[in-house]
C-alpha cells in the first residue's frame, strides 16, 4: 500500500510537469519586456545601438541622468502628458465606476419595463469592441464642438458596460434581497439601504470596477489619438507615441529621443503596478465571487 501511494506521488508531478512548463514559459514571455525596458532605460544613446546586449546594463548607468532629461525636454512637456492620464483615469475611472454601480445595482435588485431588453443591448455592447466606436463617437463630439478637450477624452470614458455586467452579477449574487427588505421595513429609504446596506456588501467588485477603468483610461490611445490636436492635452501613450514619430523621422535634432521614450514608458507604467498591488485583495475578491457563490 505504501509502495503504491509513493509511485502515485511520483507520478502526480510527471502529470503536471507539461503545465508548469508552458506557464514557465509564459512567465519568461511576459517578465522579458519588462526587464528589456528597465534595462535599457539607464542607457544613452550610445549604449543604445552600440551594439552591447540589450538584456543586460551598460558600463554606464545613469537612470538619474536620462529620467532629468525626459521631466525637462521640451519644457517639461513629459509631466504635463502623466498629469493628463491622471487627470482621465481619474475622472474615467470614478465617473465610470459610479455609473456601473448604479446600473448593475439597478438591474440585479429593481423589475422594471424594458429591463430584459435593455440588459440584452448591453451584453450585446460588450461584443462591439472599443476602437469601432472611436469614428462614430469623434463625429458626434465634432459637432458637438468638443474635440480637442479633455470632455472628448473623459465622457466616452464613462461607458464601461463590462462594468455594469460586473456589477450586476456582483449584486445579484453578494446582497440577499432579504437583507434588503428588512432594511425597507425598519422604516430605510431606497437612497439609505442603498449606501448603508448593499454598498458595503458590494465594495471588492467596485473597487475592481475602479481598478479596471482607471487602466483602460490610462492606456487608452486610439480615442485622444483621433480626438485631440493640442499636444499639450496629451496622455503619455499619445505623447510617447509621437515621440517615437519624430526619433523614428531623425528630426529631434541633437537629442536622442529613444532613451527618452524608453524610459518614459517605463515611468508611466509605475502607477500602473502600484495600483494592482495596493488593490489586488479587492480586484482577487471581485472577480472571484461569481465563482464562489
Amino acid at each position: 500500500m505504501t509502495g503504491s501511494s509513493s509511485a502515485g506521488a511520483r507520478r502526480r508531478p510527471q502529470r503536471h510537469l507539461p503545465l508548469q512548463i508552458f506557464l514557465g514559459f509564459l512567465v519568461v514571455y511576459f517578465l522579458v519586456p519588462f526587464w528589456w525596458v528597465i534595462v535599457n532605460s539607464s542607457k544613452d544613446a550610445p549604449g543604445l545601438f552600440g551594439g552591447s546586449n540589450t538584456l543586460w546594463f551598460a558600463d554606464q548607468v545613469d537612470y538619474f541622468g536620462n529620467i532629468q532629461r525626459l521631466f525637462t525636454y521640451d519644457g517639461g512637456i513629459y509631466g504635463r502628458w502623466i498629469l493628463n492620464s491622471t487627470l482621465y483615469a481619474f475622472a474615467g475611472g470614478i465617473g465610470a465606476t459610479i455609473l456601473a454601480v448604479m446600473a448593475g445595482y439597478g438591474f440585479a435588485k429593481y423589475r422594471f419595463a424594458g429591463r430584459r431588453f435593455s440588459f440584452s443591448i448591453l451584453l450585446g455592447a460588450l461584443m462591439v469592441p472599443a476602437t469601432a466606436l472611436v469614428i462614430p463617437t469623434f463625429m458626434m463630439f465634432s459637432g458637438l464642438g468638443l474635440t480637442n478637450t479633455i470632455w472628448a477624452v473623459i465622457l466616452p470614458s464613462l461607458l464601461n458596460p463590462f462594468g455594469v455586467y460586473l456589477m450586476h452579477v456582483y449584486a445579484r449574487d453578494a446582497v440577499p434581497d432579504e437583507i434588503l427588505d428588512a432594511a425597507r421595513v425598519d422604516g430605510a429609504g431606497e437612497l439609505r439601504t442603498f449606501l448603508q446596506v448593499a454598498f458595503p456588501l458590494m465594495r471588492p467588485a467596485v473597487v475592481t470596477v475602479l481598478l479596471l477603468s482607471a487602466v483602460a483610461s490610462w492606456n487608452n490611445y486610439f480615442l485622444p489619438l483621433a480626438m485631440l490636436s493640442d499636444n499639450r492635452l496629451f496622455p503619455v501613450t499619445v505623447g510617447l507615441g509621437l515621440w517615437q514619430g519624430i526619433a523614428s523621422a531623425n528630426n529631434s535634432g541633437s537629442t536622442s529621443l529613444w532613451s527618452l521614450i524608453i524610459l518614459g514608458a517605463l515611468v508611466s507604467v509605475i502607477p500602473l503596478v502600484i495600483a494592482f498591488f495596493t488593490l489586488q485583495r479587492h480586484w482577487r475578491g471581485g472577480l472571484s465571487v461569481g465563482g464562489l457563490r
